[in-house]
């Protein structure tokens, strides 16, 4: 589906065009046209692949999507992939944009994504002096865009581990439903690594050094995006060592856990065996048994069972095993 389709004249807007009308801006000096679509048909992608001579390899991967966050030039043409990560209830919906960039054009490709990038074309438009930069100053507003969505969810799923943490220590909380939180946040953090972690790379080639003729004059712009990128990255990687350690402690707590009844059942096995012992001594009924006419025997060796037991209380009680 079609969303936007305009034409751009030294860094200002000219109109909104049609797509018939997409070749004859393409010829003018200094004027540049940006397609957006949205979960596009094959057809739609044949359009575009026409209008702008798109390479057969880039349309066929921006048509099948499920791609690596990367980028790649054919010529002139760069192509770049991204992730988009978003909310959806508590779980994260995974999304991709296939961006195409030519001299004087932009496709931008959406792909089961809810949330567009209509706040993106209006922030270039307001910025009329970059947007003289052309194709390139759009694909660093449009990937800027991209990177910085991802650092509310970080934020979220900090949030989210610390009131995990905060459970783990809880009598009241299950250890179970713990490590099974632990694990989810784990997982959420994995799809936000393997969309962000690969971008660094791809990021790398847009300034420094040789970079596509459609970036020129914009290192600072995509070093800046770079370092959003590293520091999100080092972000996800500690939030992963916080929850290996988080489940490693909710392991450790359940052993404790374990160990705490076993030893609360084996003082209670033997505040039961003392007078079992001396009951059954006295209960196998042999003849000759010490103090077996004893007119108090019977007395003692009860209050022998209660005394016995209530050292083993006490003792037990200061060992902290009851």
């Amino acid at each position: 589906m079609l969303v936007n389709c305009v034409a751009y004249q030294e860094g200002r807007k000219v109109a909104d065009i049609q797509q018939k009308d997409i070749r004859g801006y393409l010829e003018r000096p200094g004027c540049f046209v940006w397609v957006a679509l949205a979960d596009p048909t094959e057809d739609d992608l044949a359009d575009m692949q026409d209008e702008f001579d798109l390479h057969p390899l880039a349309v066929e991967d921006a048509r099948h999507g499920h791609q690596r966050p990367k980028i790649e030039e054919y010529g002139d043409e760069l192509f770049m992939v991204l992730h988009m990560v978003e909310p959806a209830g508590e779980d994260l919906r995974v999304g991709e944009v296939a961006i195409f960039i030519g001299r004087n054009y932009v496709v931008s490709v959406r792909s089961r994504a809810e949330r567009g990038f209509q706040d993106v074309r209006v922030r270039c438009e307001r910025e009329p002096d970059l947007l003289r930069h052309g194709p390139g100053y759009v694909l660093y507003a449009l990937m800027d865009a991209v990177v910085d969505r991802y650092i509310p969810l970080i934020d979220s799923l900090e949030t989210e581990l610390e009131q995990i943490e905060e459970r783990i220590f809880s009598p009241k909380a299950s250890a179970r439903a713990n490590i099974e939180a632990l694990y989810w946040v784990k997982q959420k953090l994995m799809i936000l690594k393997h969309a962000a972690g690969p971008l660094l790379e791809a990021t790398g080639k847009l300034y420094g050094g040789r970079v596509p003729q459609s970036c020129a004059g914009l290192g600072e712009y995509f070093r800046d995006v770079y370092d959003h990128l590293v520091r999100a990255n080092q972000a996800l990687d500690s939030l992963r060592d916080m929850v290996v350690t988080a489940i490693q402690v909710s392991l450790a707590t359940i052993t404790i856990g374990e160990s705490e009844v076993t030893k609360r059942l084996a003082a209670y096995a033997a505040l039961v065996a003392v007078p079992t012992l001396i009951a059954g001594v006295y209960g196998m009924n042999f003849e000759h048994m010490p103090e077996l006419e004893w007119e108090f025997g019977y007395p003692f060796a009860i209050w022998l069972m209660v005394i016995l037991d209530a050292i083993l209380f006490w003792r037990f009680r200061k060992a902290g095993w009851l």
